[in-house]
């Protein structure tokens, strides 16, 4: 648990009346992160292709914001969503649960890097003043067959297992680049595991805690089964303080120099898994696919840099969170 350690006034000025974009904006993360930023008193544009994002993720704020149903892998959509924006958060990629990263390679790279390229280049050319990028946990390599607790300087030498991973750390190294010849304000910020309402339920992309949730909601019609024996351990960051981070940080960090945004409350799948049984109240008994993909054995972020910069921790525990989450998939009307 921790506190967010920064005056209200100073925040709304910093916020009130500035033209901010979110790419990815109708989409888990993006969505929510576009709530805040009408909260804070932004103008708010979002621009997405709906290829993961939803409708219905923006719809209770749909007449407050500008939408943007475009393609960034076109420059000419990345120049015409930054025209007159002050801020850009670039949360838009190719991304999907471990099942997805793992199979796919260059539809998880090249859409990627061409959106986070024209990005930056409309950024430039538009004198967009600051601009965010988020990059992963997946940019790590695991070392240890213990407990991963990564450092930011961790990342390199470089070594991801996933392309996925490879379009996230040249992303970072473009934002650097655009900050050091261009003075583009650039933010990094590393999220680990982040979770919560708005999230994609659908088994082809959805990451362990919608997915478990999701197969909570259904049973027994579908069994209740996680990839591994359950020994994997993670550090699962709930959506709303993921939000609180990206502020911060958008706020906080101007050289591109990466800050990982994680939680310090570690759990194993198997016991997340026994959590969110318990939720439901169905008594299910927990079954394994071993051949299943697992991802990096045990990790979760360092996160003293991210406190000493932010001056912040996460507020909302991992049985706080995942209760909301499961409440939000439950009044759903169709559960894929």
């Amino acid at each position: 648990m921790g506190t967010l350690c920064y005056d209200m006034n100073l925040v709304m000025s910093f916020w009130s009346g500035k033209r901010v974009l979110v790419t990815g904006g109708a989409g888990f993360i993006g969505s929510n992160l576009a709530r805040k930023l009408l909260d804070l008193e932004c103008v708010v544009y979002v621009a997405d292709n709906f290829s993961r994002g939803s409708m219905e993720n923006i719809e209770p704020f749909r007449d407050r914001i500008q939408l943007y149903t475009v393609d960034l892998v076109d420059l000419q959509n990345c120049l015409t969503c930054t025209k007159d924006v002050d801020y850009v958060f670039h949360l838009a990629a190719s991304v999907g649960g471990i099942h997805y990263i793992k199979q796919v390679q260059v539809e998880n790279l090249t859409p990627s890097i061409l959106m986070n390229t024209n990005m930056l280049e409309a950024a430039r050319k538009n004198d967009v003043e600051r601009f965010l990028f988020t990059s992963s946990a997946c940019v790590y390599e695991e070392k240890s067959p213990s407990l991963n607790r990564f450092k930011e300087e961790e990342a390199y030498p470089a070594n991801p297992a996933t392309t996925y991973g490879w379009a996230k750390l040249l992303g970072e190294i473009q934002c650097r680049s655009y900050y050091l010849d261009y003075g583009i304000k650039s933010s990094v910020v590393r999220i680990f595991n982040a979770y919560g309402e708005n999230e994609s339920l659908d088994p082809r992309w959805s990451h362990v805690i919608p997915s478990l949730i999701r197969k909570a909601i259904l049973y027994p019609k579908e069994g209740y089964r996680i990839f591994g024996d359950g020994k994997q351990e993670r550090a699962f960051l709930y959506v709303q303080d993921c939000v609180d981070g990206l502020v911060l940080a958008m706020e906080r960090i101007e050289n591109a120099d990466p800050i990982n945004l994680g939680s310090g409350e570690l759990a194993s799948i198997g016991e997340l898994a026994q959590r969110i049984a318990a939720i439901s109240g169905k008594g299910m008994k927990i079954e394994h696919d071993l051949a299943g993909p697992q991802g990096t054995h045990r990790y979760c972020a360092d996160l003293t840099k991210m406190k000493k910069i932010l001056g912040w921790t996460p507020t909302v525990s991992l049985d706080a969170g995942v209760q909301r989450t499961y409440e939000w998939a439950r009044a759903k009307p169709n559960v894929v």
